[in-house]
Protein backbone atom coordinates (compact mmCIF):
# COMPACT_ATOMS: atom_id res chain seq x y z
CA UNK A 1 0.00 0.00 0.00
CA UNK A 2 3.10 2.64 0.88
CA UNK A 3 4.37 2.01 -2.80
CA UNK A 4 0.77 2.33 -4.01
CA UNK A 5 0.46 6.21 -2.61
CA UNK A 6 3.80 7.08 -3.14
CA UNK A 7 3.47 6.38 -6.56
CA UNK A 8 0.30 8.11 -6.70
CA UNK A 9 2.32 11.25 -4.92
CA UNK A 10 4.81 11.13 -7.77
CA UNK A 11 2.37 10.35 -10.50
CA UNK A 12 0.14 13.42 -9.81
CA UNK A 13 2.89 16.01 -8.71
CA UNK A 14 4.35 14.92 -12.34
CA UNK A 15 0.89 15.78 -13.97
CA UNK A 16 0.53 19.35 -12.42
CA UNK A 17 3.93 19.86 -13.35
CA UNK A 18 3.34 18.90 -17.06
CA UNK A 19 0.50 20.81 -17.07
CA UNK A 20 2.17 24.08 -16.18
CA UNK A 21 4.90 23.76 -17.98
CA UNK A 22 2.29 22.80 -21.34
CA UNK A 23 0.17 25.98 -20.24
CA UNK A 24 3.51 28.13 -20.62
CA UNK A 25 4.55 26.38 -23.44
CA UNK A 26 1.46 27.21 -25.33
CA UNK A 27 1.47 31.05 -23.68
CA UNK A 28 5.43 31.09 -25.08
CA UNK A 29 4.47 30.32 -28.45
CA UNK A 30 1.63 32.58 -28.72
CA UNK A 31 3.56 35.37 -28.17
CA UNK A 32 6.66 34.65 -30.09
CA UNK A 33 5.26 33.76 -33.00
CA UNK A 34 3.98 36.99 -33.57
CA UNK A 35 7.60 37.99 -33.84
CA UNK A 36 8.31 35.21 -36.21
CA UNK A 37 5.48 36.04 -39.11
CA UNK A 38 7.06 39.76 -38.66
CA UNK A 39 10.61 38.69 -39.39
CA UNK A 40 9.28 36.19 -42.14
CA UNK A 41 6.24 38.95 -43.37
CA UNK A 42 8.52 40.26 -46.60
CA UNK A 43 9.95 36.29 -47.14
CA UNK A 44 8.50 33.70 -49.44
CA UNK A 45 7.84 31.19 -46.72
CA UNK A 46 4.93 28.98 -45.68
CA UNK A 47 3.27 29.87 -42.33
CA UNK A 48 4.71 25.98 -41.28
CA UNK A 49 8.42 27.75 -40.88
CA UNK A 50 7.76 30.44 -38.37
CA UNK A 51 5.46 27.90 -36.45
CA UNK A 52 8.49 25.29 -36.28
CA UNK A 53 10.92 27.72 -35.54
CA UNK A 54 8.66 28.66 -32.63
CA UNK A 55 7.69 25.49 -31.31
CA UNK A 56 11.94 24.16 -31.02
CA UNK A 57 13.06 28.12 -30.01
CA UNK A 58 10.65 28.28 -26.71
CA UNK A 59 11.72 25.00 -24.94
CA UNK A 60 14.92 26.46 -24.23
CA UNK A 61 13.77 29.56 -22.65
CA UNK A 62 11.41 27.79 -20.77
CA UNK A 63 14.22 25.70 -19.37
CA UNK A 64 15.64 29.29 -17.58
CA UNK A 65 11.75 30.31 -15.04
CA UNK A 66 11.46 25.89 -14.21
CA UNK A 67 12.36 27.47 -10.81
CA UNK A 68 9.06 29.45 -11.09
CA UNK A 69 6.87 26.68 -12.73
CA UNK A 70 7.66 24.37 -10.69
CA UNK A 71 6.98 26.77 -7.56
CA UNK A 72 3.51 27.32 -9.31
CA UNK A 73 3.24 23.26 -9.97
CA UNK A 74 3.97 22.63 -6.48
CA UNK A 75 1.58 25.32 -4.80
CA UNK A 76 -1.29 24.15 -6.72
CA UNK A 77 -0.69 20.23 -6.32
CA UNK A 78 -0.34 20.80 -2.69
CA UNK A 79 -3.85 23.05 -2.51
CA UNK A 80 -5.61 20.35 -4.63
CA UNK A 81 -4.96 17.31 -2.56
CA UNK A 82 -5.57 19.63 0.57
CA UNK A 83 -8.83 20.16 -0.80
CA UNK A 84 -10.04 17.03 -1.94
CA UNK A 85 -8.83 15.85 1.70
CA UNK A 86 -6.49 13.80 -0.22
CA UNK A 87 -3.95 15.07 2.46
CA UNK A 88 -6.11 13.63 5.02
CA UNK A 89 -5.90 10.67 3.76
CA UNK A 90 -2.18 10.25 2.79
CA UNK A 91 -2.23 10.92 7.07
CA UNK A 92 -4.06 7.74 7.61
CA UNK A 93 -1.75 5.79 5.90
CA UNK A 94 1.38 7.48 7.98
CA UNK A 95 2.28 10.17 5.26
CA UNK A 96 3.22 13.10 7.44
CA UNK A 97 3.87 17.22 5.97
CA UNK A 98 7.06 16.34 6.39
CA UNK A 99 7.41 13.16 4.64
CA UNK A 100 5.04 14.64 1.90
CA UNK A 101 7.68 17.63 1.50
CA UNK A 102 10.85 15.18 1.14
CA UNK A 103 9.21 13.18 -1.49
CA UNK A 104 8.17 16.13 -3.52
CA UNK A 105 11.33 18.05 -2.85
CA UNK A 106 13.68 14.25 -3.94
CA UNK A 107 11.37 14.39 -7.06
CA UNK A 108 11.85 18.22 -8.15
CA UNK A 109 15.32 17.30 -7.06
CA UNK A 110 15.83 14.65 -9.86
CA UNK A 111 13.76 16.45 -12.08
CA UNK A 112 16.07 18.62 -12.49
CA UNK A 113 19.10 16.25 -13.45
CA UNK A 114 17.12 14.71 -15.68
CA UNK A 115 16.29 17.71 -17.65
CA UNK A 116 20.02 19.20 -17.19
CA UNK A 117 21.71 15.77 -18.22
CA UNK A 118 18.78 14.81 -20.75
CA UNK A 119 16.44 17.61 -22.02
CA UNK A 120 19.25 20.48 -22.21
CA UNK A 121 21.25 18.77 -24.61
CA UNK A 122 17.79 18.43 -26.85
CA UNK A 123 16.93 22.17 -26.15
CA UNK A 124 20.10 23.58 -26.49
CA UNK A 125 20.52 21.97 -30.43
CA UNK A 126 16.99 23.15 -31.28
CA UNK A 127 17.85 26.66 -30.07
CA UNK A 128 21.24 26.21 -32.31
CA UNK A 129 18.87 25.26 -34.87
CA UNK A 130 16.34 27.77 -34.53
CA UNK A 131 19.87 30.69 -34.61
CA UNK A 132 21.31 28.51 -37.89
CA UNK A 133 17.71 28.97 -39.24
CA UNK A 134 17.42 32.33 -38.76
CA UNK A 135 20.62 33.65 -39.85
CA UNK A 136 20.25 31.81 -43.21
CA UNK A 137 16.92 34.07 -43.82
CA UNK A 138 18.68 36.78 -42.69
CA UNK A 139 21.35 36.96 -45.64
CA UNK A 140 19.59 40.19 -47.13
CA UNK A 141 20.33 42.02 -44.16
CA UNK A 142 23.03 44.79 -44.37
CA UNK A 143 24.88 43.90 -41.05
CA UNK A 144 25.62 40.35 -39.95
CA UNK A 145 28.24 38.75 -37.17
CA UNK A 146 28.30 35.22 -35.94
CA UNK A 147 30.84 32.85 -33.89
CA UNK A 148 31.63 29.07 -34.98
CA UNK A 149 34.14 26.75 -34.68
CA UNK A 150 35.96 28.64 -37.52
CA UNK A 151 36.39 31.72 -35.56
CA UNK A 152 33.68 35.24 -35.92
CA UNK A 153 32.88 36.41 -39.15
CA UNK A 154 31.28 39.57 -39.76
CA UNK A 155 29.24 40.89 -42.89
CA UNK A 156 28.56 44.51 -43.27
CA UNK A 157 27.28 46.63 -45.70
CA UNK A 158 28.90 50.05 -47.26
CA UNK A 159 28.12 52.34 -50.05
CA UNK A 160 28.64 50.44 -53.20
CA UNK A 161 30.26 47.66 -51.76
CA UNK A 162 30.67 45.04 -48.57
CA UNK A 163 32.88 43.73 -46.20
CA UNK A 164 33.26 40.40 -44.90
CA UNK A 165 35.61 40.18 -41.94
CA UNK A 166 37.35 36.96 -40.69
CA UNK A 167 39.00 36.63 -37.33
CA UNK A 168 40.46 33.43 -35.15
CA UNK A 169 39.12 34.55 -32.04
CA UNK A 170 39.46 38.35 -29.90
CA UNK A 171 41.61 38.87 -26.93
CA UNK A 172 40.88 41.41 -24.42
CA UNK A 173 40.07 44.48 -26.88
CA UNK A 174 42.33 42.49 -29.92
CA UNK A 175 40.83 40.37 -32.42
CA UNK A 176 43.81 37.86 -33.41
CA UNK A 177 44.15 36.57 -37.06
CA UNK A 178 42.16 39.09 -39.57
CA UNK A 179 41.12 38.71 -42.85
CA UNK A 180 38.72 41.77 -44.61
CA UNK A 181 37.64 41.20 -48.20
CA UNK A 182 36.14 44.32 -49.74
CA UNK A 183 33.91 42.87 -52.24
CA UNK A 184 32.13 45.57 -54.94
CA UNK A 185 28.20 45.75 -56.20
CA UNK A 186 28.58 42.24 -57.87
CA UNK A 187 30.32 41.10 -55.57
CA UNK A 188 33.45 40.78 -57.08
CA UNK A 189 36.93 40.50 -54.71
CA UNK A 190 38.30 44.17 -54.99
CA UNK A 191 40.51 44.41 -51.70
CA UNK A 192 41.89 41.56 -49.43
CA UNK A 193 43.61 42.62 -46.30
CA UNK A 194 45.28 40.20 -43.93
CA UNK A 195 46.51 41.16 -40.34
CA UNK A 196 48.22 39.83 -37.21
CA UNK A 197 45.93 41.41 -35.10
CA UNK A 198 43.27 44.57 -34.84
CA UNK A 199 42.86 46.65 -31.85
CA UNK A 200 39.34 48.02 -31.50
CA UNK A 201 38.79 51.32 -30.01
CA UNK A 202 35.42 52.46 -30.01
CA UNK A 203 34.27 51.95 -33.96
CA UNK A 204 37.71 52.62 -35.03
CA UNK A 205 39.77 49.01 -35.78
CA UNK A 206 43.62 49.72 -36.16
CA UNK A 207 45.19 46.60 -37.59
CA UNK A 208 48.72 45.75 -36.71
CA UNK A 209 51.14 43.85 -39.16
CA UNK A 210 49.16 44.01 -42.38
CA UNK A 211 49.48 42.83 -45.82
CA UNK A 212 47.25 44.17 -48.84
CA UNK A 213 46.00 43.02 -51.99
CA UNK A 214 44.11 45.40 -54.33
CA UNK A 215 43.29 44.86 -57.78
CA UNK A 216 44.72 47.49 -60.22
CA UNK A 217 43.37 46.65 -63.63
CA UNK A 218 42.40 43.11 -63.09
CA UNK A 219 45.62 42.02 -60.86
CA UNK A 220 46.27 41.83 -57.35
CA UNK A 221 48.89 43.98 -56.05
CA UNK A 222 50.73 43.35 -52.76
CA UNK A 223 51.97 45.79 -50.59
CA UNK A 224 52.21 45.90 -46.67
CA UNK A 225 51.97 48.49 -43.73
CA UNK A 226 52.42 48.34 -39.94
CA UNK A 227 49.57 49.35 -39.47
CA UNK A 228 45.83 49.97 -41.67
CA UNK A 229 42.41 51.92 -39.67
CA UNK A 230 38.94 50.65 -40.93
CA UNK A 231 36.31 52.04 -39.23
CA UNK A 232 33.19 49.77 -38.56
CA UNK A 233 29.58 49.87 -36.74
CA UNK A 234 30.92 46.66 -34.45
CA UNK A 235 32.50 48.41 -31.47
CA UNK A 236 34.30 45.71 -28.49
CA UNK A 237 31.31 45.35 -26.61
CA UNK A 238 28.96 44.16 -29.97
CA UNK A 239 31.65 41.78 -30.38
CA UNK A 240 32.35 40.60 -26.51
CA UNK A 241 28.69 39.75 -26.75
CA UNK A 242 28.92 37.10 -28.63
CA UNK A 243 30.94 35.26 -26.75
CA UNK A 244 28.76 35.49 -23.71
CA UNK A 245 25.96 34.11 -25.17
CA UNK A 246 25.88 30.37 -24.63
CA UNK A 247 21.95 29.55 -25.14
CA UNK A 248 23.28 27.18 -27.83
CA UNK A 249 25.56 25.08 -25.77
CA UNK A 250 24.53 22.21 -23.26
CA UNK A 251 25.40 21.58 -19.83
CA UNK A 252 27.61 18.61 -21.02
CA UNK A 253 29.10 20.84 -23.98
CA UNK A 254 29.95 23.37 -21.55
CA UNK A 255 31.66 20.73 -18.97
CA UNK A 256 33.49 19.18 -21.83
CA UNK A 257 34.49 22.37 -24.13
CA UNK A 258 35.16 24.49 -20.92
CA UNK A 259 39.09 24.61 -21.37
CA UNK A 260 39.09 24.88 -25.52
CA UNK A 261 36.00 27.58 -25.24
CA UNK A 262 38.35 29.77 -22.69
CA UNK A 263 41.64 29.29 -24.52
CA UNK A 264 39.34 30.27 -27.95
CA UNK A 265 38.31 33.54 -26.43
CA UNK A 266 34.97 32.85 -24.61
CA UNK A 267 34.49 35.38 -21.99
CA UNK A 268 35.58 33.29 -18.80
CA UNK A 269 33.48 35.11 -16.14
CA UNK A 270 30.70 34.42 -18.78
CA UNK A 271 31.31 30.91 -19.21
CA UNK A 272 31.12 30.22 -15.38
CA UNK A 273 28.50 31.36 -14.47
CA UNK A 274 26.43 29.74 -17.16
CA UNK A 275 28.04 26.81 -16.19
CA UNK A 276 26.98 27.31 -12.52
CA UNK A 277 23.52 28.42 -13.39
CA UNK A 278 22.59 25.56 -14.99
CA UNK A 279 24.54 23.63 -12.65
CA UNK A 280 22.43 25.16 -9.81
CA UNK A 281 18.85 24.21 -11.68
CA UNK A 282 17.92 21.11 -9.73
CA UNK A 283 19.03 22.87 -6.54
CA UNK A 284 17.02 25.60 -7.33
CA UNK A 285 13.92 23.51 -8.43
CA UNK A 286 14.29 21.37 -4.92
CA UNK A 287 14.17 24.58 -2.86
CA UNK A 288 11.55 25.76 -4.73
CA UNK A 289 9.32 22.91 -4.79
CA UNK A 290 9.91 22.96 -0.42
CA UNK A 291 9.44 26.62 -0.25
CA UNK A 292 5.95 26.40 -2.44
CA UNK A 293 4.96 22.87 0.18
CA UNK A 294 5.53 24.93 3.55
CA UNK A 295 3.61 27.73 2.14
CA UNK A 296 0.36 25.61 1.56
CA UNK A 297 0.74 23.00 3.85
CA UNK A 298 0.34 25.33 6.74
CA UNK A 299 -2.95 26.36 5.36
CA UNK A 300 -5.61 24.89 7.70
CA UNK A 301 -8.86 26.63 6.00
CA UNK A 302 -9.97 26.89 2.03
CA UNK A 303 -10.82 30.64 3.07
CA UNK A 304 -6.89 31.14 3.30
CA UNK A 305 -6.42 29.62 -0.09
CA UNK A 306 -6.48 32.75 -2.15
CA UNK A 307 -4.30 34.79 0.57
CA UNK A 308 -1.60 31.90 0.32
CA UNK A 309 -1.58 31.95 -3.54
CA UNK A 310 -1.09 35.58 -3.83
CA UNK A 311 1.75 35.24 -1.04
CA UNK A 312 3.31 32.43 -3.34
CA UNK A 313 2.97 34.51 -6.50
CA UNK A 314 4.82 37.31 -4.51
CA UNK A 315 7.07 35.30 -3.23
CA UNK A 316 8.67 33.97 -6.70
CA UNK A 317 8.51 37.06 -8.14
CA UNK A 318 10.50 38.37 -5.60
CA UNK A 319 13.19 35.39 -5.20
CA UNK A 320 13.32 36.24 -9.15
CA UNK A 321 13.83 40.07 -8.69
CA UNK A 322 16.63 39.07 -6.46
CA UNK A 323 18.56 36.54 -8.75
CA UNK A 324 18.14 39.62 -11.45
CA UNK A 325 19.58 41.79 -8.65
CA UNK A 326 22.41 39.28 -7.57
CA UNK A 327 23.46 38.51 -11.47
CA UNK A 328 23.93 42.23 -11.86
CA UNK A 329 26.15 42.45 -8.59
CA UNK A 330 28.10 39.57 -9.97
CA UNK A 331 28.80 41.11 -13.62
CA UNK A 332 30.00 44.69 -12.19
CA UNK A 333 32.30 43.07 -10.08
CA UNK A 334 30.71 43.62 -6.84
CA UNK A 335 30.37 40.28 -5.75
CA UNK A 336 32.20 37.16 -7.64
CA UNK A 337 30.25 35.48 -10.03
CA UNK A 338 29.98 32.42 -8.95
CA UNK A 339 28.46 33.46 -5.60
CA UNK A 340 25.87 35.76 -7.97
CA UNK A 341 24.31 32.82 -9.62
CA UNK A 342 24.07 30.51 -5.99
CA UNK A 343 22.84 33.33 -3.84
CA UNK A 344 19.33 33.04 -4.50
CA UNK A 345 19.49 29.12 -4.33
CA UNK A 346 21.36 29.69 -1.17
CA UNK A 347 18.63 32.42 0.51
CA UNK A 348 15.49 30.32 -0.45
CA UNK A 349 17.17 27.36 0.98
CA UNK A 350 17.31 29.11 3.94
CA UNK A 351 13.67 30.11 4.24
CA UNK A 352 12.67 27.00 3.06
CA UNK A 353 14.83 24.98 6.17
CA UNK A 354 13.34 27.95 8.96
CA UNK A 355 9.41 26.47 7.05
CA UNK A 356 10.83 23.14 7.39
CA UNK A 357 11.30 23.53 11.12
CA UNK A 358 7.35 25.09 11.75
CA UNK A 359 5.96 22.58 9.59
CA UNK A 360 2.28 21.80 10.41
CA UNK A 361 1.63 18.52 11.61
CA UNK A 362 -2.38 18.70 12.84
Amino acid sequence: MNKIIFNYIIKNFLKTFFLIFFIFYCFGVILNLFEEIEFFKNMNVSIVLPLTLTAIYIPSMIIKILPFIIFIASMWFMLKIRNNRDLLTLKVFGYSNLKIFFILAFTSFLLGWIILLIANPITSSMAKYYEQTKSKYSLDIDHLVTFNKNGLWIKENLKKKSRIISASKPEGSNLIDVVIFHLDEEFNLIEKIIAKKTNITNNDWVLSDVIIFKTKNGIFERTTSETYKINSIYNYEKINSLFKNFDTMSFIDLLVRYDYLKQNGYNESFLNQSLHTLLSLPFFLLVMTGLASILTMNTLKKSDNFKFIIIGLVTSVSIFYFKDLSLALGQTDRIPLILAVWAPVIATSLFTLIGVLQINEK
